[in-house]
């Protein structure tokens, strides 16, 4: 059987760098091209946004939002693999009714489930609980509303005597340093949590997702890492270095040849950190606002990476494309997944992220 995939892992290290976007719809079940093929309640056209990822952004330092978040929810947020998509403003969402929504997305998700099952209706009423609660701690500006946590438990159609209830699904809305211009430019009743990130079955996912779209007219999307904020996420973690190790920078690049080559390529954690303080060197010495982290840094950050490891192995990673990136810190996957396992850095990723999903909405 002919082979269609290859891989190459190396492990090497680096000692010497050169420092280079809906109205509401009559039918609620509509699809996301559908959505994008309505008007829009803020006279919005069906495209997608034309705003470009930031060339530069604060460097900030790590921080622990340990001390601000209670520990049971960042328990659940932190060292958790999510899928990622994207929504568009809510309508008429309300932080003060969360209690309210529970009740209905519970008594949506009974109904949806009870369709075509041969039990006694009202049998699965008890088998679902929704909970949704604000997450305060999370957001950075003052324009951001708050985190939405949405849990739901359940127990199985048949549960033994005082068998408690399970956690089967997790999904949180979030907006951290979302874009002031857009935010203060939305009508009064629309809330803008355009980070939507879950955990569980497909099915409640979609379900979850419909319900959502039935109340608050809005839209879902998948939300894709692209090459761009993948080599970002390697510049801002290999950046917290210092105060919350990184262990470790691997890299997995798919490089088009016949058969399809998958390189992972693995940099010690004091290698990647003395070169990613060259290329900030070199560039306070051209003049470079400090404090700043720009994309000229980033790019120069992975052309030195490349480099190393074209003189060792012969091959040009910058003929394919960066779809995975882990650090002790977190890792990353073009297919929209991510893992944040240090609370310290649950900020600088979720800023990136929130960006991401603005630029990704239809507008």
């Amino acid at each position: 059987m002919e082979r269609t995939e290859e891989s190459l892992t190396s492990r090497t290290p680096l000692h010497s760098v050169v420092g280079q976007r809906r109205s509401k719809n009559r039918s609620y079940h509509q699809s996301y091209r559908s959505c994008l093929g309505v008007a829009s309640r803020l006279g919005l056209t069906p495209a997608v946004t034309a705003r470009r990822l930031n060339t530069n952004r604060k460097a900030s330092k790590p921080h622990n939002i340990a001390e601000k978040v209670n520990p049971e929810y960042l328990a659940l947020l932190v060292k958790t693999e999510w899928q990622l998509s994207y929504v568009t403003p809510l309508y008429q969402f309300r932080h003060t009714q969360l209690k309210s929504y529970a009740r209905q997305l519970s008594a949506f998700i009974v109904a949806e489930r009870q369709q075509g099952l041969a039990v006694e209706v009202g049998t699965l009423q008890n088998s679902f609980k929704v909970s949704l609660s604000v997450v305060e701690g999370m957001s950075e500006a003052d324009d951001d509303p708050e985190t939405v946590l949405i849990q739901i438990h359940s127990k199985s159609l048949f549960p033994r005597q005082d068998e408690p209830q399970k956690l089967v699904w997790s999904g949180w809305l979030t907006c951290i340093n979302g874009s002031p211009e857009y935010l203060n430019s939305l009508p009064k009743d629309f809330t803008c949590l355009p980070l939507f990130c879950y955990k569980g079955a497909e099915n409640l996912s979609s379900l979850v997702k419909s319900w959502f779209q039935r109340i608050f007219d809005c839209c879902f999307g998948p939300l894709e890492i692209n090459h761009t904020s993948l080599q970002w996420l390697v510049a801002l973690w290999t950046n917290c270095h210092t105060e919350a190790t990184i262990k470790h920078l691997k890299m997995l690049w798919t490089v088009p040849s016949t058969p399809p080559l998958q390189v992972t390529y693995t940099v010690e954690a004091q290698d990647a950190w003395e070169l990613w303080s060259s290329v900030r060197r070199a560039s306070r010495g051209r003049g470079d606002e400090a404090g700043w982290i720009d994309m000229g840094e980033v790019t120069s950050f992975m052309q030195a990476i490349k480099s190393h490891f074209y003189r060792h192995f012969k091959l040009d990673l910058s003929a394919g494309a960066l779809t995975q990136v882990s650090t002790a810190l977190g890792s990353a996957k073009f297919s929209g997944r991510i893992k944040i396992s240090s609370s310290r850095c649950v900020s600088t990723t979720l800023n990136l992220l929130t960006e991401c999903a603005l630029l990704k909405m239809p507008i």
